[in-house]
């Protein structure tokens, strides 16, 4: 939904409410009616003998009930003074209401000096050329921030200035495999590319990824995508936007005055794929791929890409592209091989919510919800409409939107929420999801009283496979500093003071970031994992590791949330566990190794 919707946000609310409940009824209905044939088809034939023996075992379905009290208490802690970091975005905001104001920016966990600690980067936006003044003449770049690995950080003078971008996003890898980090800044009107030689950057203005000076480029990511040993890159294109077009729109908050366009009132773009030739350059192959999508009626460009997510969904051992689309349909590209592309997103059941209705998407991320095996992808939407999280279904690129089924549903319906990603906050063995929000405009309660600019972030706790839901949205009073209400954008998570769990940062529209430490303190386990190949990229290795005869699968996968990324390293949570069976690894040629693991509560490196 966007702001033009003209319901008010309370009737929304109670009119899905009734949906859902009205298709209840009628599913009961339809039972009772069942179980009223049939009942009348046993009289008929006067069976009352006992019912024959089952072959097999009898599968139960989940039947615990799990509330939120039931959780581990676990704080997060606001350290972004004592962590040193003296960031605030700047979106150049004078009040003429300009959509890119209110829609960045990103950050981005990374070792850039390949010390172990995960240091981290901030995206700026900047200025607009047509502000003269001092404050127009304004001089931002994206900031680097270095880490001690205890939690505190020394910002790097000397990297990334290159003069201003209106910069939304961050992506990260090692694309000319020479053993260190590589940085991609996106923008409106270029990208930024920025080489890194042991911990130093560089500009690289040739490589064949600036990409057209009227694209909006939102979230983007490496990924390798025709398995030739090298990152490809994905970048995502939002809307068709200029100042002169902004202005016509002329959108209006009631009583307030001019306010930012929603969506629907910009032209659709069509999000660019790059194919890295080997040699420190890309070819931009977007149109011979597939993943070019048009409106079948008008021919024009369909998507409005803000989120993006790479993972194997049809099992064929490459990485498919699910793409979140702001108002209009996701987009899920199957991996054809060969750098092509078929996008499935309608037949996938991802394309949608419950009611076929297209959604405000966000940022996105995948995840093993059960522990069984069968991804979901979550998405992060518009206000007065719930997260979506489409879930796998065995057997094909089949997916339910279980949003309602597995708890996130309602307490994410009032959110306006951009970041999100899967992460084991507590150490169960069981990935929980996070999420952070905030609104697109300031005065947005004067018009909508249910609706505020700052929102608080959720944490949603993974009760398990014997829960009827897997998650659980956790009391906002146990948790600390993370349900400080927040105009949340983008977010990234990384163990920043080496203690075996996850920290999380949150970047805010206009404002300095919230950097939280992890405090819990559930005496469970963990390991580490950094995962090294012979040459390349570790990006796409696949870490399996056992326990107690289950296991946990994670992918080295930086790409997540909303124009952000994550560390490179995978955490596993063991719970009470101190033995590990076995760890797997598939590396990204397709060859797989088997290491043992003595201990727990550490970092184990693995080298090709």
């Amino acid at each position: 939904m966007s702001e033009t919707d003209p319901r008010p946000e309370e009737e929304l609310v109670d009119q899905d409410d009734a949906v859902i409940g009205k298709a209840f009824r009628w599913s009961l209905v339809g039972f009772l009616a069942i179980g009223a044939v049939v009942g009348i088809v046993l009289a008929l034939t006067g069976k009352d003998d006992e019912p024959a023996a089952q072959e097999g075992p009898v599968i139960e379905g989940p039947s615990k009930t799990v509330e939120a009290e039931d959780a581990p208490p676990v704080q997060f802690t606001d350290i972004t003074k004592e962590g040193e970091i003296h960031f605030s975005h700047f979106n150049g905001a004078r009040g003429g209401k300009y959509l890119p104001e209110t829609m960045g920016s990103g950050c981005a966990f990374l070792d850039f000096d390949g010390d172990g600690d995960q240091d981290l980067l901030f995206v700026d936006s900047a200025p607009w050329p047509w502000d003269a003044d001092e404050e127009g003449s304004r001089i931002t770049h994206p900031e680097l921030w270095e880490s001690n690995g205890s939690g505190r950080f020394t910002f790097v003078e000397t990297a990334f200035k290159q003069g201003n971008l209106y910069a939304m996003g961050a992506a990260c890898g090692d694309y000319d495999a020479d053993g260190d980090v590589d940085v991609l800044i996106t923008g409106v009107g270029a990208n930024w590319l920025f080489r890194n030689d042991e911990g130093a950057f560089t500009f690289v203005a040739d490589a064949g990824v600036t990409g057209p000076k009227d694209a909006w480029n939102t979230s983007a990511g490496f990924c390798d995508l025709d398995r030739d040993g090298d990152l490809d890159l994905f970048v995502c294109n939002y809307v068709k936007w200029s100042r002169e077009i902004d202005e016509t729109q002329n959108y209006t908050l009631k009583g307030v005055g001019r306010a930012y366009g929603p969506p629907t009132s910009f032209e659709g773009t069509h999000s660019f794929l790059y194919r890295n030739n080997g040699d420190g350059t890309f070819t931009d192959v977007s149109k011979d791929a597939g993943i070019q999508v048009s409106n079948p009626a008008t021919g024009a460009p369909m998507g409005k890409a803000l989120g993006v997510s790479f993972a194997d969904f049809d099992g064929d051992n490459d990485f498919d592209i699910f793409v979140a689309n702001d108002t209009v349909q996701n987009f899920l590209f199957e991996n054809k091989g060969g750098m092509t592309f078929e996008e499935v997103g309608v037949l996938a059941g991802v394309a949608y919510d419950t009611r076929g209705a297209a959604t405000g998407a966000m940022g996105s991320d995948v995840g093993d919800v059960r522990g069984d095996g069968n991804l979901g992808i979550a998405v992060g939407n518009f206000a007065s409409e719930m997260s979506s999280l489409y879930v796998a279904r065995k057997g094909g690129l089949q997916f339910n939107d279980d949003a309602i089924s597995e708890g996130i549903g309602a307490p994410s319906r009032k959110a306006l929420s951009f970041g999100l990603f899967f992460f084991d906050y507590d150490l169960d063995g069981r990935l929980d999801l996070f999420q952070t929000n905030g609104h697109l405009e300031e005065e947005i309660n004067k018009v909508q009283p249910s609706q505020y600019y700052e929102q608080p972030s959720q944490l949603f706790w993974n009760a398990g496979p014997d829960a009827r839901s897997a998650y659980a949205l956790v009391d906002p009073d146990s948790v600390g500093d993370l349900s400080r209400k927040v105009v949340g954008r983008g977010c990234a998570y990384a163990d920043i003071d080496a203690d075996g769990d996850l920290d999380i940062v949150i970047t805010q529209c206009g404002r300095a970031p919230l950097l939280l430490r992890n405090d819990q303190a559930t005496d469970h386990h963990w390991l580490r994992v950094v995962v090294k190949p012979k040459q390349g990229s570790p990006i796409g290795t696949r870490v399996t590791l056992t326990i107690g005869g289950r296991s946990q699968t994670r992918v080295v996968m930086p790409t997540r949330s909303y124009l952000s990324q994550v560390e490179l390293p995978v955490t596993f949570g063991l719970g009470k566990t101190t033995k590990v069976d076995s760890l797997s690894i598939r590396w990204p040629d397709g060859q797989t190794t088997t290491h043992a693991v003595e201990g727990v509560d550490r970092v184990v490196t693995v080298e090709r």
